[in-house]
């Protein structure tokens, strides 16, 4: 027992000596046991909703505030255009369209059939299955309560004495995924996924690994600045990242049948961009530890979890808190989701997330610039 109680005090003084290691076994897990239980929610909240109401009537106005009023649903606005409400589902400024036909007062006026028709976003297998049935649901008490009207006209709430058929029928469509299958909605988030946790990871390790064996003095007394020593830290990560990157989009092609709808130039530029900030990010957290121990775990604690939970890659960000839908513009990986979907399921042009490019651009240039400064006080 003497022996057990030395080598467990020994081993207390080492842990309280590194406080890094110290911070991450303390403070990380309930740091992000709170993130998380807050951002992990199954429920579909503030759908972006386009409408397209083609009958302008009250009864019109009325099916959109049962919409809106639901809570579910959260209205962008109104556009009469075929190709602007495909132009605002491609940009993902909306999720679903509810269009709304003509003559729609009049023939529930007069008890006819009438067919509402709900376009959903299918990019996303699980949000799109889910906000179908709310829509079924919301339309079906609609159309409840105007099957009670018993004279066209009047809002009294009187039964029908007659056969009591459906009013209202959705007739929803699944755009880019009409089958709703849910690998087209995993694998492009399993790329990001992959390819963040390798090029993040790998070079995490770069830098530190010259510190522990010794060698980072020889480096400094290289001619070479900080800043071609980070580029040359993270070229030859990059080349191998993006193979890797590229055989995972060929396999998932392969084996998942993922579409390819969109440009290639435009893809690897993507992925590209995408991992130039993810070898920065791994260069920072680099210069930043002493050890590759302490180095891999912070790595993995940036790169895979916000990867997994705060990127929209399984849990819709619309549906988190104010405060953690704030977090999740700190993760590269949610812009880059947004631009691979775009150009793999949708199809569409650089003017559809050119601005979450833009995002990944300025992340990749502040982290490099970081671990520049880092590196460079180190070496003063």
């Amino acid at each position: 027992m003497g022996k057990i109680l030395a080598v467990g005090a020994k081993e207390m003084r080492q842990i309280l000596r590194d406080r890094r290691t110290l911070l991450i076994l303390l403070f990380i897990p309930a740091f992000f046991l709170l993130l998380y239980g807050y951002a992990l929610s199954f429920d579909i909240r503030n759908v972006r909703l386009a409408v397209q109401d083609r009958d302008r009537s009250t009864h019109s106005r009325e099916l959109v505030s049962a919409f809106v009023n639901s809570g579910y649903f959260a209205l962008v606005g109104y556009e009469d255009s075929d190709a602007a409400l495909a132009r605002l589902v491609d940009q993902g400024k909306v999720r679903a369209i509810l269009s709304i036909p003509a003559n729609f007062e009049r023939d529930l006026r007069l008890k006819r059939p009438v067919t509402v028709q709900v376009v959903i976003d299918g990019d996303n297998a699980n949000t799109a299955s889910t906000v179908t049935g709310y829509a079924r649901t919301l339309i079906a008490e609609f159309g409840a309560v105007q099957m009670a009207v018993r004279t066209p006209g009047l809002e009294s709430r009187i039964p029908d004495p007659g056969p009591r058929i459906p009013t209202i029928t959705i007739e929803p469509r699944i755009w880019y995924n009409p089958q709703l299958r849910s690998a087209l909605f995993l694998v492009p988030g399993l790329i990001a996924y992959i390819s963040m946790i390798t090029a993040v990871v790998s070079t995490a390790l770069s830098v530190v690994r010259e510190k522990e064996r010794g060698t980072m003095e020889q480096v400094r007394m290289a001619p070479v600045g900080p800043v071609a020593y980070i580029l040359g830290k993270t070229l030859p990560y990059l080349a191998i990242s993006f193979t890797s990157a590229v055989l995972i989009v060929f396999a998932a092609m392969a084996l998942f049948d993922m579409p390819m709808r969109g440009s290639w130039p435009l893809l690897l530029f993507s992925i590209g961009l995408f991992l130039v900030g993810a070898q920065a990010q791994g260069l920072l957290i680099s210069t930043i530890a002493d050890t590759q121990q302490v180095a891999f775990q912070i790595a993995l604690l940036s790169s895979m979890l916000p990867t997994m939970i705060l990127s929209g890659f399984i849990f819709p960000i619309s549906s988190m808190p104010t405060v953690v839908q704030g977090i999740t513009y700190l993760v590269p990986a949610r812009y880059f989701l947004v631009a691979l979907r775009a150009i793999v399921l949708k199809g569409a042009d650089i003017t559809a997330f050119w601005q979450d490019l833009v995002a990944l651009a300025i992340f990749a240039t502040v982290a490099m610039g970081l671990a520049s400064l880092r590196l460079r006080r180190e070496w003063a």
